[in-house]
């Protein structure tokens, strides 16, 4: 019999039985389950566990933190139970039956994105950098930049730019490559898609406001213009919508013998031209809107109450799984202001987050099992994932997360009040200051200090006046 053997009969006896669990996966420090019946879990009951550090409910899931031993957990849970582990996506798709529509479509909207971050984040950083050597006069007293006096860095500049463009202005590719995936159509057909969005035949999209005279093609009765949609986000994603429906349909009805021949040819060459017709043009018009409402409500008179609202409620966001629609507003500014100040937001509520559970390690210093959680959730907040911060600690006791939620109104106000700007989506946490615009970055630190600083005395005073006894996690 091994330590996880009482753990895990436990855990089964209090999540419901066997006949309660729909399907059930890990990932690297949580045991995933879908319940038939969430009710009959009880949250108490299975916190008591001993290598049990937290539960949460998210996107349809219930889930158990266990820590770095859960994959032999979930082994020996697995034999006890008499259950088959299901796959991550099987796992999701049984999940949605516990997610209401709204909660359903900001889960398409992160599946979406989520494959696209690591190359956003290493863009955001190779654009803060290239700011640094090549905005920032740091030489000759102020005088010249470095770009300006070193062939070296010259060339570093412009080779980077290379990354950043295929990044940035290629990004269309990216997003309808992700739907066509997400939808089950043929990838290739996706990348082939967002090509014909940002090809050099079209007229680039940074282009055409100054521009004298917009090419066509000419068709006799009809003449459709040919713009590209260079780090348009709207467009890529209808596009890629539109592509994914024909194909998907078209599979149903078309003979195997020749479905090889004819749906691609008619999924694709509709979808490209619907998209430069028709998509293309609303889209641009609904980016651009989205953008200029976002950026005027950050930057008029009432900006500190839109920052105020969204630092302080965006970390419960992050619980209902709403803040994946944010991806897409930070890429529209990012392609219309060529920055975002939304962003460098979300920066610092993971950094108030963090700081909040760095106040609970001082409060609780004396309770060593605490700490196998806090510590780890600490540092992997200050690195930009949230949840084990959250979840593990804040949310159990509730003072914390309010602290915490305070501290980021306090900076996102801050920041927003010093026009403080994103190059693009970056690491969140601490090394977010890598992704902000290098005019921006002493202001930024500033708004970190704040971050940490808030959180952390806001914990202790909470606790030491009787709000400890308030909880967020019933």
């Amino acid at each position: 019999m091994s330590k996880y053997t009482d753990p895990s009969k436990e855990l089964l006896k209090h999540i419901g039985g066997k006949e309660n669990i729909a399907a059930v996966t890990h990932c690297v420090t949580r045991m995933r389950f879908v319940l038939n019946d969430p009710s009959k879990a009880d949250v108490k009951s299975i916190e008591s566990i001993g290598l049990v550090k937290g539960t949460f409910t998210q996107a349809g899931q219930f889930q158990v933190i266990i820590g770095n031993e859960v994959s032999s957990f979930y082994n020996e849970f697995e034999k006890i139970a008499g259950v088959e582990g299901a796959s991550k996506e099987e796992a999701k798709i049984a999940a949605k039956k516990n997610q209401n529509w709204l909660q359903r479509m900001m889960g398409h909207l992160a599946e979406i994105f989520t494959p696209l971050i690591p190359a956003l984040v290493v863009g955001g950083l190779i654009l803060g950098f290239r700011n640094i050597i090549g905005d920032i006069k740091l030489l000759d007293d102020g005088t010249k930049t470095i770009i300006e006096v070193s062939q070296f860095w010259a060339g570093v500049h412009s080779f980077l730019w290379l990354i950043g463009e295929a990044i940035f202005h290629f990004l269309p590719v990216g997003i309808t490559w992700s739907v066509a995936k997400k939808m089950g159509a043929s990838q290739i057909l996706g990348i082939v898609l967002g090509i014909t969005l940002v090809s050099p035949q079209l007229l680039n999209a940074y282009a055409v406001a100054g521009a004298k005279e917009i090419p066509t093609w000419d068709f006799g009765f009809a003449h459709i213009k040919m713009i590209g949609y260079q780090a348009q986000v709207i467009p890529a994603i209808l596009a890629g919508l539109t592509l994914g429906f024909l194909e998907t349909r078209l599979r149903k009805v078309v003979p195997n013998s020749i479905s090889m021949i004819v749906v691609p040819f008619f999924a694709l060459v509709p979808a490209v031209l619907i998209a430069h017709t028709i998509l293309g043009p609303i889209g641009w018009q609904i980016g651009s809107g989205i953008s200029h409402v976002v950026y005027s409500s950050l930057t008029s008179s009432f900006g500190w109450l839109f920052a105020a609202i969204f630092g302080f409620a965006y970390a419960p966001l992050v619980i209902t799984g709403l803040h994946h629609m944010t991806n897409a507003i930070d890429l529209q500014l990012m392609s219309e202001l060529g920055g975002t100040n939304l962003w460098p937001m979300i920066a610092l509520s993971n950094i108030a987050q963090g700081s909040a559970v760095l106040a609970m390690i001082f409060i609780n210093r004396k309770n060593e099992e605490e700490k196998q959680v806090s510590i780890p959730a600490t540092i992997s907040c200050y690195l930009g994932v949230t949840e084990p911060a959250m979840f593990g600690i804040n949310l159990k006791y509730g003072f914390p997360f309010l602290a915490a939620m305070i501290g980021s109104m306090v900076a996102g106000v801050v920041s927003v009040a010093s026009g403080v700007m994103a190059n693009s989506i970056g690491v969140g946490g601490l090394p977010g200051i890598l992704s902000i615009q290098a005019k921006h970055m002493a202001m930024f630190g500033v708004c970190m200090i704040i971050a940490i600083v808030v959180p952390f005395l806001l914990t202790n005073i909470f606790a030491k006046t009787g709000m400890n006894k308030f909880s967020l996690k019933k």
